[in-house]
């Protein structure tokens, strides 16, 4: 079979799909966006290594896409994304399109595509972009913000009902799709466990950057202002006594230029600003932590899974998570007792739950094992794919 796999963000799981579909025989093109900065990448390039079958190539614009501007973005970085993607697709003839973190506009391109070729859609729902634009934007633009939501939320709903098959990550994403005969099936996401070794907090990017003898918070991944920067803020203050503590946040972008500002506004010294590091990296990043940190905003709920936390769950190290109770990420840190889990506006809670950990070694250490048991009892690849190779016959045989 010749499938495309397009992950607009880059991320390490989909890819390790990729690779694990070519070493089935499958013919694979891997597609993501190489204008991307505000988003951590796995490992995209081909490799020697890698199954003749597996082919990787970037969508490059020529420029760094400016997520901010959305007229911009949807306007005009979308379709000529779509162009070039649709120049490789078209070459490449696949019987099948997987497509993930895809902008709404990009994935009608791809599905017109298929239903003049007889190719197959299917729409891998990693966020419901129309779910959340209708309840981020209705407040925006004085008022005005809730028609552009309405509008995204029925053009997506159109290209799910258009979809041959739709593969969620949540059961709870089901009540959110709308009422059509296209099959639906649930594969959570995952971290690729063997490219997420454990580390001991003592490695070459620890000892590079001073932090090999200090006791660590580590946050990364991107960072809005809707994920609430302060939180670190606050994290970093409450932390000060404590000569040895240090809070590290790798990202870029709008929530990183707020904690620089406030890092100078209270002499924060403690409070360490990274940009993203390179994928071979960061088990050595997530190796240097006590504890590790993700937060998503209020309005994500269940929309919205923060990829971070299943890298986080290889590491071996207890989380603390800032993020709403019905999230899937929340439920699955609290079941496990892999970390402690705070409401994303709870800044207090967030803080006691950082020092919790600091001041408790044992704990934090019962947690990060159980993070792992959980991440290697879960995180299978090849069963994994199994699943989709089951979703890949039921769509060729839809007609």
């Amino acid at each position: 079979m010749r499938i495309v796999v397009h992950d607009y963000a880059g991320h390490p799981f989909q890819v390790q799909l990729s690779r694990e579909l070519a070493r089935r025989g499958h013919e694979v093109l891997h597609l993501w966006s190489g204008s991307l900065s505000t988003t951590p990448q796995g490992s995209l390039e081909k490799t020697p290594t890698d199954p003749a079958t597996f082919y990787a190539e970037p969508i490059n614009l020529g420029y760094v896409i400016d997520k901010t501007n959305f007229a911009k973005v949807f306007f005009t970085d979308d379709p000529a994304h779509a162009r070039i993607a649709l120049d490789l697709i078209e070459a490449f003839k696949p019987d099948i399109i997987l497509s993930a973190n895809t902008p709404l506009k990009i994935n009608k391109v791809f599905q017109e595509y298929c239903w003049e070729t007889g190719t197959k859609f299917i729409f891998w729902v990693q966020d419901l972009f129309g779910e959340a634009a209708k309840r981020i934007l209705g407040e925006k633009w004085k008022g005005m913000g809730k028609y552009v939501g309405n509008y995204m939320y029925s053009f997506e709903h159109n290209l799910l009902k258009k979809s041959h098959a739709i593969v969620v990550i949540s059961e709870a994403f089901k009540d959110h799709l709308p009422t059509s005969d296209v099959p639906v099936h649930v594969i959570e996401n995952w971290a690729p466990l063997t490219e997420m070794p454990m580390r001991d907090p003592v490695n070459d990017w620890s000892t590079a950057h001073g932090v090999d003898r200090t006791r660590n918070f580590v946050y990364s991944g991107t960072l809005g202002m809707k994920h609430n920067p302060e939180l670190m803020v606050q994290l970093a203050v409450a932390a000060k006594e404590t000569p040895d503590a240090r809070v590290i946040v790798i990202s870029v972008g709008k929530g990183m230029e707020y904690l620089q500002a406030r890092k100078a506004e209270l002499e924060l010294n403690n409070l360490i600003l990274l940009p993203f590091q390179p994928f071979d990296q960061v088990p050595n990043v997530m190796g240097s932590a006590t504890a590790l940190l993700a937060v998503l905003e209020p309005d994500a709920g269940v929309f919205s899974v923060p990829s971070k936390v299943l890298s986080y769950l290889c590491a071996g190290r207890a989380i603390v998570l800032a993020v709403p109770p019905e999230n899937l990420a929340s439920r699955i840190v609290d079941e496990n007792r892999a970390g402690i889990v705070v409401p994303p506006t709870d800044i207090e809670g967030f803080v006691a739950a950082g020092m919790r950990l600091l001041n408790a070694p044992e704990e934090a250490q019962a947690m990060g094992q159980a993070a792992r048991r959980y991440a290697e009892a879960t995180f299978d690849v090849e069963a994994i794919a199994d699943r989709f190779e089951n979703v890949f016959a039921g769509a060729q045989s839809r007609r």
